[in-house]
């Protein structure tokens, strides 16, 4: 439902009605090919991509440079938080493996967003920011991730193994392996459930698979992480603080990019203002 309001200055100070030659106010987004839901501006997404770019790439250089570290000098036991003891020495190379697996569906925002513009749902320009808007979310929480996996809070589960396969890769495993936290893996499958559930929303506000939608990506995304705590990749912690990075850096770039702000069920998609008139259009 949209509601517009609108008047010209009359000489009291007061908001007369708008005369009947002046223009109709436009109708709030609703959805569809004819609306445009994201704005792309230069003074905000030319520093926000390069942040993005050279964070991940210096998070990737200190990911590189990490060194191993001899096992007399690793955290103790005691040293970790109490919910991740338990997961200390374990290892599942399957269960790794098919965490792995699951990068394939990295691209089901863009398939989505790539099928509402061939079916006419959704315009090209739109479709082209929203890229834009997931690939620098993707690269602001990399860049997050690896700066704090580079700083070594903790290995990751597997490194404490003492026995076994999980003993054998401890014994080959690189630098990288001695910063667990935060899961990057949780970090961009949440990522990627915030923007799938978001591109949804936006196109098809009526559709009553909107909640079946961010149901299914987010439940994907939790699953994503208990993978990698049952692979000993990951901690407990190191999931909920990646779903979380990657939540919150989702919603913080589409909100910075967003055509309308919304306030609770009610949004100010729309201001305008003039020699004799001004007005808003809202939508609830």
């Amino acid at each position: 439902m949209a509601l517009a309001v609108a008047g010209v200055a009359a000489p009291s100070g007061e908001l007369a009605p708008m005369p009947s030659g002046e223009p109709a106010p436009m109708p709030a987004d609703k959805g569809g090919a004819g609306t445009r839901h994201y704005v792309l501006t230069l003074e905000k997404d030319l520093p926000l991509t390069f942040f993005a770019a050279f964070g991940s790439i210096y998070g990737n250089y200190r990911l590189s440079h990490m060194s191993v570290t001899a096992r007399e000098d690793l955290p103790a036991r005691e040293d970790l938080l109490p919910w991740d003891r338990a997961v200390m020495g374990r290892y599942n190379k399957t269960v790794d493996d098919v965490s792995d697996w699951f990068a394939v569906l990295g691209a089901m925002p863009l398939a989505l967003g790539a099928a509402s513009w061939y079916r006419g749902d959704a315009c090209g320009r739109d479709l082209a920011v929203y890229s834009l808007m997931f690939a620098q979310a993707l690269a602001l929480q990399s860049a997050l991730n690896l700066t704090f996996r580079s700083m070594k809070f903790w290995p990751r589960p597997y490194i404490y193994a003492e026995d076994g396969a999980g003993a054998r890769a401890a014994e080959s495993a690189e630098g990288e392996a001695y910063g667990s936290f935060f899961s990057g893996h949780a970090s961009a499958a949440f990522t990627v459930a915030v923007f799938t559930g978001e591109w949804f929303s936006e196109m098809y506000p009526n559709s009553a698979y909107r909640p079946l939608v961010w149901a299914g990506t987010l439940s994907l995304a939790g699953f994503v992480g208990a993978l990698r705590i049952a692979a000993g990749k990951h901690y407990p912690s190191d999931v909920v603080v990646g779903a979380l990075a990657g939540t919150g850096i989702s919603l913080a770039v589409i909100r910075l990019h967003k055509k309308s702000v919304r306030f609770g069920p009610v949004a100010l998609s729309g201001l305008w203002a003039g020699p004799a008139s001004a007005g808003a259009a809202f939508a609830f």
